[in-house]
């Protein structure tokens, strides 16, 4: 069973595409700044804004919190509002 990996050994396996997504990111807002309009408002940024703020913090479940801020909340009647029918009833129909 192979040992963890150090911290160190992790960045240096990891940094150079780390420094490429900082990079991407930083080239997708000069974009942003760039174009005409604002997005000033727009939920979406918002949602990167705080994004960043959790990414910036040491806490260690970023990658969780993250992914659960671009994520729906889980409703129960999902099927039915996009009209799809139920699980139960896919089961009806084939038998």
């Amino acid at each position: 069973m192979p040992l963890p990996m150090t911290s160190n050994q992790v960045l240096d396996r990891e940094f150079l595409e780390i420094r490429a997504k900082i990079l991407d990111l930083a080239a997708s807002f000069d974009r942003l700044d760039r174009a005409d309009g604002s997005v000033v408002g727009d939920p979406r940024q918002s949602l990167v804004q705080e994004a960043l703020s959790v990414l910036s913090s040491t806490q260690k479940d970023r990658a969780e919190q993250i992914q659960l801020l671009f994520s729906h909340h889980y409703e129960d009647d999902w099927q039915e509002k996009f009209n799809l029918p139920s699980a139960a009833k896919l089961r009806t129909r084939s038998t």
